[in-house]
Formats: C-alpha cells, structure tokens, sequence
C-alpha cells in the first residue's frame, strides 16, 4: 500500500490550488512583459507641421496594429488583475458544486477579462489620440497622473471599491450556474474598472519607463482592494495596506541589529 507523505499532499494541494495558477499565470505574463520585445508603448509616426492627419493616423495604425495594442492591453490587465481575484474565485468555489469548480472559475475569469477588454478599447484610442498629438511625450502621462491623483480621492471611486467587496449568490444547478458565474465575474469586473482605470491608463501613456510604473500601480490598486469598505466621500486616503503589511512582515522576518523581542 502507498502512503503519501503529508508535505508532498501540502505541495500538491498547493499546486493545485486556483490560487497557485493565477498568481503563475501572472508572473509568467509579467515575465514576457519585462523580458520580451514587445513594448506596451506606441512607435511614434512624425506629423506634419499643419498637425495631425488622417494620413498619420493612418501611418500610426499600421505601425501599431489594434490587434498588437489588444494584445498588449490583455497581457497588462493579465499581469496585474489576476492577483486581485484570489479572494472572489475562494467565494466563488465555495458556492459551486465540486465538479462544477473549475469550469466555473474559468468562467469567472473570463467574464472578469472580458470587461476589462473592452475597457481597453477607449483606453487604447486615449493613447493612440495621445501619440498622435504628442508623440514621445511626457504631457499626457502627467495629465493622466493628475487626473489620477484626482480620481483616487473622490467618492466615486471609493463607491467602485465598496461594490467590489459584494459577492454574487450563485445557482448550483444547470446552465444557470454556469451563466452566474461569468457574469459575477463579468460584473466584479466593472467595478475594478471603475476603480482602477486611471491608475492604468498612467502608465501606458509613459513614452518610457512603463513596466516600473506598471508594478508600482499593480501594488497601488493591490493595496486598495484589500481596504475594508468606507464611507464615499472625498478625501485623501493612500490605501497602501499591502505596503504595510509587507513592511511589517519584513521587519519580523530581518528585525535591526541589536533588536529583542519581548
């Protein structure tokens, strides 16, 4: 008779575990970000001294085909969004009957994807219109921070940030199980649009220096979703709470010399 060692039925468990495929899934999308050729940013076309054309737009789409831009958008939202799903897949699972686990949490996924998706369409002709006009510069990525800035104290987006705590209530049985899951998904989607669209379209406007601010925002919007709810009203609120706990946890880890605990 074969007997499993407990660690070796921890490690797959662990393997397993929804948990451990997106945060892989992540690291490995921010792995082709940071290693591969593509850029997120567009290749700038010159215009005209009389300004901006249809002839330069044109000139700029065929450098920086939609489907490449798309591409790109799907990789970023892949590398920094799946990491915030952990806690709702957990929900999610919960509610699904057994066999039904995993095809549900592919739905939820997709669902969440698709969302952002097609938030990336108007996000991409921002950019595109901002290449157009102000090709290789910084004036439209300090805008967007501003608008940023601007964005993170109002109460609408602290309105996206509660909803984003809610949890659907799904069928168990048939069709209708699978149908709630994609539109939980789809649904919590929109709420982290609406929270976290300017703090993405930031960094996709940088002519340089992207992928650093990529990972800074992931940590931003990281830190804000796991806030408690609060009441929506404007005001400066950093939301760092994953900051300090992995601050926290460093200094437990590496205490400073001469530092005992009591």
């Amino acid at each position: 008779m074969r007997v499993s060692h407990p660690v070796m039925k921890q490690f797959r468990s662990l393997r397993s575990s929804p948990e451990a495929v997106l945060i892989s899934l992540s690291a490995v999308t921010w792995l082709l970000l940071l290693t591969g050729p593509a850029s997120l940013g567009l290749k700038h076309c010159h215009v005209s001294a009389a300004g901006p054309s249809a002839a330069s737009l044109a000139m700029l789409l065929r450098m920086n085909p939609l489907s490449t831009q798309l591409l790109g958008w799907g990789l970023m939202v892949v590398a920094m969004m799946l990491p915030k799903l952990l806690v709702p897949i957990q929900v999610l699972r919960r509610q699904s009957l057994k066999r039904h686990r995993l095809v549900n949490s592919v739905l939820f996924v997709a669902g969440y994807l698709t969302t952002w998706m097609l938030a990336g369409l108007p996000i991409l002709a921002v950019i595109i219109a901002a290449n157009l006009l102000l090709p290789q510069s910084y004036v439209p990525a300090a805008a967007a921070l501003i608008v940023a800035l601007i964005w993170q104290c109002s109460p609408l987006k602290q309105h996206f940030l509660n909803r984003g705590h809610e949890h659907q209530i799904l069928v168990a049985f048939g069709w209708r199980a699978f149908r709630g899951a994609f539109t939980y998904g789809f649904r919590h989607g929109l709420w982290c649009v609406g929270a976290g669209w300017a703090l993405m379209l930031f960094p996709m406007l940088l002519p340089q220096g992207h992928n650093l601010a990529m990972l800074a925002m992931t940590v931003v919007m990281l830190s804000e979703h796991l806030e408690n709810p609060r009441f929506p009203k404007w005001e400066f609120n950093p939301r760092l709470k994953l900051v300090r706990y992995l601050v926290a946890q460093w200094r437990i880890r590496f205490p400073a010399p001469g530092f005992k605990g009591a």
